[in-house]
């Protein structure tokens, strides 16, 4: 799942980042509210971390906004304001979940699994899809009941598509959701890419088919008779 880091201490965000990394979340950072609407405009999040006190502004009136133009994307705020008070206001200003510095990376983690896992949130813990099954929360895939042995990029690229089978998916969207901000893409790479687990699904034998779409991206759907 992609997220937005929008902290403006570029320390701790190296560190929630490469935390957050290491369970299994793909993180994109910006220190500004300029730059977390710039981010916001270009690109869809699946949760979005705020801080509050942040250089250009208070992160409560982005919080706002978003909520304001019917941004339903989770917010869970990471701040040091601590006050009943200022938990309060940033709940009922419209933040899912509130959690205080400093905190451990596993329980912010656990927070943002618990987020995405409400009513109409984009994570479901377990997705079958004929004989592949993608378990969310240890991003482990199964073929078969027998373990599907991926790397980080084409477990990124699995759950991106198996979230949406049966819906075609741009390759923008694709490039987006798997490399994010962090830089240019080589032109062929999401190709490659798709090949390789193309490659490892019909090896394992999963009935899961990934469909290139001329000039529109990919699609992936169960091919069982």
């Amino acid at each position: 799942m992609r997220l937005l880091l929008v902290e403006d201490n570029d320390r701790l965000a190296h560190f929630l980042a490469k935390g957050l990394g290491m369970e299994g979340f793909a993180v994109d950072h910006v220190g500004l509210i300029e730059d977390a609407e710039a981010a916001l405009a270009t690109m869809r999040f699946d949760a979005i971390l705020l801080d509050l006190g942040l250089p250009d502004g208070d992160g409560m009136d982005l919080l706002k906004r978003l909520r304001a133009r019917n941004d339903t994307t989770p917010i869970l705020v990471t701040t040091a304001r601590g006050d009943l008070g200022d938990r309060l206001r940033g709940l009922d200003g419209g933040a899912d979940d509130y959690l205080i510095k400093p905190f451990e990376i596993a329980e912010l983690a656990a927070r943002l699994r618990a987020l995405m896992r409400r009513p109409g949130a984009v994570m479901s813990r377990e997705i079958d899809l004929g004989n592949l099954r993608f378990d969310a929360e240890s991003r482990t895939a199964t073929v078969a009941d027998r373990a599907l042995t991926l790397g980080r990029r084409e477990t990124d690229l699995l759950e991106a598509l198996i979230r949406r089978s049966g819906r075609a998916i741009s390759k923008a969207a694709l490039e987006n959701s798997i490399y994010g901000l962090a830089g240019e893409v080589e032109p062929n790479a999401l190709e490659v890419l798709v090949s390789r687990l193309r490659r490892r699904l019909t090896e394992a034998g999963a009935t899961a088919q990934i469909h290139t779409l001329r000039g529109i991206g990919y699609l992936m759907s169960d091919g069982t008779p």
